[in-house]
């Protein structure tokens, strides 16, 4: 049994608490958060102990996993003492706050024994998996444009109740959600190695609420493939994430996060995949077998930040083309 220790009790740090109870090798041995109330909450719901201290948590001798759930800004720090007590780690999605503590995070990877992993869950998402089983396999035909739409008419979204989300430093919807159809775009085609893009932000050292612009792919196959980014934050409507791939001879589109759609508000519209599916339980399960030295899908820290380097890129490029990756 692997007692996992959860730093951050937000809404994600409940996902990983309730997979980790679930999960038959694990359980969840500690939760910690600087509010007190949110980790003795917590802590009652999973009969753990509460911390504020993540320090204090992560040198228990107890403690074999340790998840971080907490703003990005903050990362870097937290999964360097984890590994420093040699214990592995489960890192939340953006990586960072940036490539560079990024690039920082591989080299702690790089220079440890233990398992690392970072919370990307379109890697588990069914609907997800077989656009890219049906995109490999041609089903689309070649691959023409490849778009991600995004609507928020409020951000951030009711559901969340995090401050930090509203700032430019760390939050905002880029980071929050467009990280995972970033991510997308490289499990379908490889590393985006080219982005322009227009921002505006909602006020002064505060998120972005829109962004248009293109990237492109040098892909698989050698031939290059451009696609589009679309946001919008505060407007009228439902809110709306999706990446489409429009091929040549039909197009898929993964929308709400899980359902495939072939050729999207077309008379011939069909829905291929809508399974829902627990990708924080089926990434613990890989991690789990990571632990017992057997093969695992997991997400790297130099994956995470090839893609936290596009999210620079997005920020950055006012309208020039910024090229990633000739180093």
């Amino acid at each position: 049994m692997y007692n996992a220790a959860v730093v951050g009790c937000g809404v994600v740090g409940g996902r990983l608490a309730e997979s980790f109870a679930e999960h038959e090798e694990t359980a969840v041995w500690g939760v910690c958060d600087l509010v007190a109330s949110k980790a003795e909450s917590f802590a009652s719901e999973y009969d753990c102990r509460a911390f504020t201290d993540y320090r204090e948590m992560v040198r228990a001798d107890k403690v074999d996993i340790v998840y971080v759930g907490v703003p990005p800004a903050a990362h870097r720090e937290i999964v360097e003492f984890a590994l420093d007590c040699d214990r592995h780690v489960i890192c939340e999605k953006p990586i960072a706050e940036d490539a560079a503590e990024g690039a920082a995070m591989v080299e702690l990877e790089a220079e440890t024994d233990r398992t690392t992993a970072v919370n990307l869950p379109f890697r588990y998402t069914p609907g997800f998996g077989a656009m890219r089983e049906r995109v490999a396999a041609g089903e689309a035909g070649t691959p023409r444009r490849v778009t991600l739409n995004f609507r928020f008419p409020q951000w951030p979204r009711e559901w969340q109740d995090a401050s930090w989300l509203r700032s430019r430093e760390q939050g905002g919807p880029v980071r929050e959600v467009g990280t995972h159809f970033l991510f997308a775009v490289h499990e379908l085609f490889g590393p985006i190695d080219r982005v322009s893009t227009e921002v505006t932000y909602s006020g002064p050292d505060a998120y972005e609420d829109s962004v248009v612009g293109y990237f492109s792919v040098d892909g698989r196959d050698g031939e290059r493939l451009d696609g589009t980014i679309d946001l919008l934050c505060d407007c009228e409507g439902e809110e709306e994430n999706s990446i489409t791939v429009v091929g040549a001879e039909s197009a898929f589109s993964l929308v709400e996060w899980y359902r495939l759609v072939e050729n999207r508000g077309r008379d011939d519209e069909r829905t291929l995949n809508e399974t829902r599916a627990s990708t924080t339980l089926r990434l613990v399960d890989e991690f789990v077998s990571a632990l017992n030295g057997e093969d695992a899908d997991l997400v790297t820290f130099a994956e995470a930040t090839r893609v936290q380097e596009v999210v620079d890129a997005v920020f950055a490029s006012e309208g020039e083309t910024v090229e990633l990756g000739t180093a």
